[in-house]
Order: structure tokens, then sequence, then C-alpha cells
């Protein structure tokens, strides 16, 4: 049994009663395993196709599987190709439940390590605007690396005080998702520094946080908007608690109805201050009940009054003539059709390091930007070298030089190692010179440049097997 603070289990069979046998003994029970498929990369129907995994769909998840706990996803190269993301199952319901369309501008608030960000990306289908935002900078590291190996090129990756953004992006976003820092409870099965980190004093806290993380979104929200609230933690002073005051102070909102789903069950309005009978719209994951840890979700609709997105200035783009010079030059030796993007004026340098934003990206001069769109690669003298996140970004049907690996070979592993391709490998290319796109059963997965025959390995060292 999992050592679990005693004031918490006091606290749980006070509040559960009769249910809380059933809800202690699931602290015995393995915790799932889950999954998402990136239809960025691969569709669900190619997925189940070549799948190495023994799979099981996850019921309030369109895009979710449970995978067996002795099975390594993590350790595939269908993962370096961000063909999927490993994800909290219970963790899925909340972009579902948000349920973003391509063309909208999205914000995810508290979006480390990516989950939530690289689900929303999914259903944008790289149309719109998403903003995804992380406080702590080497969370927020770990967000853009999975912003870049799901090839993702729509999004901004920001670590800012949700208090900044409110006063940058008033009336800015369709949807918005605040997955509030949290007590934790859910999470006592996986995360030992959750258990030992709780008190009753660190729950109060936590509420007091989410409330002004909340009212900050808030500001951002569209007239009509939707945001989805999440945590992982069980303490009604977190969940109900939150939105009965939230409602109470912001009367241009509700609780959207989304219905029944599946392995979700009614929020209790009991554990709120006044018995708010609209809390029941809201959802709740119980461990014992359904595959997944604990999770609380409400769906909150604003009202079509109230502030529009103010004009906003753009940023100043790259105008060096010899950067675009040679960006152009790279783009028509790589790839098929170059025009989409030598159509696209959007470039930006960060220091030696050009991105192509997003068109929708207002002017960011005084916010800790993270990474600001997809990145092209590095500008070096008289030549061009693209990054990583470029080549995952890529399918090989839109270049002119790529090698495909079978998943399950060697070379694929020397690859992912860093070590050089030679042999048959770069003598399928010919004579021909530049930049390759190396895939894995056909997916993108980095980029090597051929000369003499050799293929020079670019897998980035801080990704290589070991």
């Amino acid at each position: 049994m999992i050592q679990l603070p005693d004031e918490f289990r006091e606290k749980m069979k006070r509040l559960l009663g009769a249910e809380y046998d059933s809800f202690i003994e699931s602290y015995d029970k393995e915790r799932v395993q889950g999954l998402r498929v990136n239809p960025l990369k691969i569709s669900r129907e190619k997925f189940d196709e070549i799948s190495p995994f023994h799979l099981e769909k996850i019921p309030w998840a369109a895009e979710g599987y449970y995978y067996q706990p002795a099975e390594r996803p993590g350790k595939h190269p269908y993962h370096e190709a961000g063909l999927y993301y490993i994800q909290e199952p219970s963790a899925m319901a909340v972009v579902e439940l948000l349920d973003p369309k391509p063309g909208e501008k999205i914000l995810d608030l508290c979006a480390a390590p990516g989950g939530k960000t690289t689900h929303i990306a999914g259903r944008m289908q790289g149309k719109g605007f998403l903003l995804s935002n992380e406080i702590h900078p080497a969370r927020a590291r770990i967000l853009s690396q999975n912003v870049e190996r799901l090839g993702i090129r729509n999004a901004v990756v920001s670590s800012e005080d949700s208090g900044n953004l409110s006063l940058r992006f008033p009336g800015f976003f369709d949807r918005i998702v605040v997955d509030a820092p949290c007590s934790g409870e859910g999470m006592f099965r996986k995360d030992e520094a959750a258990r030992l980190e709780w008190t009753p004093g660190h729950v109060i806290a936590c509420a007091d946080r989410q409330e002004e993380i909340l009212s900050n979104a808030a500001v951002m929200l569209k007239p009509g908007g939707t945001i989805v609230y999440s945590t992982c933690t069980f303490s009604p002073e977190e969940n109900e608690q939150v939105i009965e005051r939230f409602l109470l102070t912001h009367p241009d909102f509700s609780i959207a109805d989304r219905g029944t789903r599946p392995g979700l069950y009614p929020g209790r309005p009991s554990w709120s201050k006044s018995g708010m009978a609209e809390l029941e719209k809201t959802f709740r994951i119980w461990p014992d009940k359904s595959e997944g840890e604990g999770h609380y979700l409400a769906v909150l609709k604003r009202s079509e009054d109230g502030i529009s997105e103010k004009k906003q200035t753009k940023p100043e783009f790259c105008s060096d003539k010899s950067v675009i010079k040679e960006v152009e030059m790279f783009l028509k030796d790589l790839l098929v059709n170059p025009a989409p993007l030598l159509l696209r004026k959007e470039y930006i340098l960060f220091g030696d390091q050009l991105y192509l934003i997003p068109p929708e990206m207002v002017d960011f001069k005084g916010l800790k930007i993270i990474r600001p769109g997809l990145h092209l690669g590095t500008v070096k003298k008289n030549r061009f070298e693209p990054s990583h996140g470029f080549a995952l970004f890529l399918k090989k049907e839109e270049v002119n030089r790529f090698i495909d690996l079978p998943a399950d070979g060697e070379e694929i592993i020397k690859y992912l190692k860093g070590e050089t391709l030679a042999g048959e490998t770069s003598l399928s290319l010919g004579n021909k010179k530049g930049w390759v796109l190396v895939n894995t059963d056909g997916y993108s997965i980095g980029f090597a440049k051929l000369a003499g025959g050799i293929l020079k390995n670019h897998y980035p060292k801080g990704l290589r097997w070991m």
C-alpha cells in the first residue's frame, strides 16, 4: 500500500463516506499507461495497422490508447518521429472537452510538459494560432522540445506569468486551457513528491493561485469563447469551490453542458460552499471507477458580451536580404514545391536562429518567448543549416532527397545513436549532394547531409540514444 498522508485519508473518508473503501483500494492497483496518436503525422487507422504495441482504446479520448506496462513506446523510433505522445489517460479528457477547431486562436496557459498543447495542435491541423505557455523556464524548454518532436508549425512557446499575458492578449483567444498547478492528489499513485509535499495548507495555497490564473485567463477570452479548467486533484477547495467563486465573480460565464461522457462522472455540488447545482455539469475522473488517475474538469462558456480583441501590432520581420536569399536557396534545393514557404514572409531572427512565426502572432517585445514558431534553422556564413524541428515538420513526399529506414532495422538505431550512415543507404541516393530527410517507415525523424557517398549524421547530440 502506498503511504498516504494521514490528513488526506481522513479528509477523503469524510467526503466520500460509503465510497471511501473502494476509493482507497484503488491505490493497491497498478496504474494504467497511455499514448495518444499525433494526427499531424499519422491517422489513427494507419497507426492501428503499423503499431508494434498491444493497445486498447481509451473511452474518453478519440486519439488515445492504453498500452501494456511491460512495453516501452518511449524507446521506439516511432516516438522519436513524433507519431505519438505518451500521456496519462485521464489528462486526455481535457482537450476532448475543449473541442478545438482548425483556424482558431487557442491558449494553453499552464502547458508543460506538452500533453494538452500537442493534443490541441493535432486537432488544429496546422491552421490557426496556438500560444503554449509555461511560467517555469526549465519546464518551458521541455514543452518546446515536445512541440518540435510532434512537427507542430503554428505554435509559439512562451514562459510568462498569466497576468503579463492578460495585459497583451485581452479578448484574443477563442479557447483556453487552464490545466492549473494543483496539490496533485490525483497523481499520488505515480508521484511520490506530490505525496510528500501535501498538506492542508498547500491545498489552500494552490486554490488561491488557481483563482488568480483562471481570472487572468478570463480576460484573454473572446466573447462567446470557451475555457476548460482542469486539475489532477480531488480537493473540493481546488475544484468545485474554485469554479463556484469564479462564477460568482464573473457573471458573464456559465458552465457549458457537455452531456455525459464514458468514464467521466459528475462534479459534486454538495462539496461547494453554496451547493451550486450547476456544478453537477463539471466532471470528475475517479481511479476506482475509471482506468485513469484522478482528475477534475469544468467547461466554462463566456457570454457574447464582453471585451473584444484590441488591434495588435505585428512583430518586426527579418528584412536582411542576404539571410532571406540563403534561406530561399536552401528551400528551393530541398523541397519539391518550395512556393508555400517562399510566399510566407513572417521570418524572425533570434540571434542566428531563423523561425517562421504564425501570421496571427502579435509583437512579442517584452515577452519571454522560448520558441516563436517553426524553427527553420541556423544562419551561418554563406550557408543555411536546417533545424531538427524543420525535419520533423516535413514529409518525405515534400523533399527532393530522402532515405527511408525500417523501424525494426539496425540502420535506424545507428542513426538515432549519431553514427554515420554509409554503404547501400547512401548509394541509393546516387551522386546527389545536400541535405537528406531521414525517415523511418515513411515518417520523418531528422536530417543527414550527403557528400562523397557518405551521409553525415545530423541527429541532435542531446537526443541521441545511448
